[in-house]
């Protein structure tokens, strides 16, 4: 019994036994294709039952499959109204926002989230007459004023209203120079990263990702931060010059490998890598699961999330 007890002991120094911080709820995981299961995440403080969405490209379809599971309580509408409290939205692709836009009719007054590019497009393309109705307070009129443009500046924290959570904004390339961005969430002290859509820097000729990688590496070394939701949105087999601003298994190893150099690798194992915006076309999203399980000397955390299935954090 001594023994277990010590090795116990041991694992927890290492990996961090503490309850878990987060709770993630997929509301969409795929890259295209599937409008019904578009990009989104619900992330809130465990019993909390409110959320941020991480990006928006699926949410009624995907809290209706969340009830199902029963990883949401409902009705969809209380869940819609009453526990999304506001919107992060990464960069400016409908499948990061498609649900936001056509579900507004029905929403409440709440915050959306971005860096100053996406705002923008926002104002200028989608919530305007000719394509919607401006549901936000900002831009072309008649404006409804339902929705508050939050804007993040680079690396600087802001509160998500009527959560525990913050939110700090770091920028992304997603095919140089358009910008997309990641999301560190913080509860108590406790953290969270999400990526938006991102190119490696090797690729997308940017240091993006090693700003962040900079950025989160103190976090990543004192176990604060213990999850980072990142897309692998092809196969290895697709070629570098047909990405078009997205990783492979091969480039977030990679990516990770730099974030190593900064870490150490022994406080990267065991990391949740929760995977996301796998293309669906073909069976893409089988062979990137092979791929990243079959090649993993960095021994992260593989996560595969699920319409609807709350993620269970190690």
């Amino acid at each position: 019994m001594k023994k277990i007890a010590l090795s116990l002991l041991a694992f927890c120094a290492h990996f961090g036994c503490q309850a878990q911080s987060f709770d993630i709820i997929p509301l969409g995981i795929y890259g295209g294709e599937q409008e019904d299961n578009l990009s989104a995440y619900l992330v809130g403080a465990p019993k909390d039952n409110t959320y941020i969405s991480l990006d928006a490209g699926t949410i009624n379809t995907g809290i209706r499959k969340a009830i199902q599971m029963k990883s949401l309580t409902g009705p969809e509408e209380t869940v819609l109204k009453d526990q999304i409290k506001g919107y992060f939205i990464s960069h400016g692709h409908l499948d990061h926002l498609a649900g936001l836009i056509i579900n507004s009719p029905a929403d409440t007054k709440k915050d959306i989230f971005g860096i100053a590019p996406v705002l923008q497009i926002l104002q200028n393309h989608y919530f305007i007459t000719d394509t919607w109705i401006n549901f936000a307070d900002q831009g072309q009129k008649p404006i409804l004023g339902k929705y508050h443009y939050h804007e993040l500046q680079n690396g600087m924290e802001v509160p998500v209203q009527s959560t525990s959570l913050f939110l700090k904004a770091f920028e992304l390339s997603h095919v140089n120079p358009y910008k997309s961005s990641a999301a560190l969430v913080r509860s108590g002290e406790d953290y969270l990263l999400y990526l938006g859509d991102t190119g490696a820097d090797r690729i997308e000729k940017s240091d993006k990702l090693d700003q962040l990688w900079q950025s989160i590496a103190p976090l990543v070394k004192k176990k604060q931060l213990r999850t980072i939701l990142i897309e692998v949105s092809f196969p290895n087999s697709q070629p570098e010059n047909l990405l078009f601003g997205h990783l492979t298994p091969n480039l977030l190893l990679e990516e990770l490998n730099k974030l190593k150099e900064k870490t150490g690798q022994k406080n990267l194992e065991g990391l949740n890598i929760v995977v996301t915006h796998r293309k669906p076309t073909g069976n893409n999203p089988e062979i990137i699961k092979k791929e990243l399980l079959e090649n993993n000397p960095l021994q992260v955390h593989y996560i595969f999330p699920e319409q609807g299935k709350k993620i269970s954090l190690p």
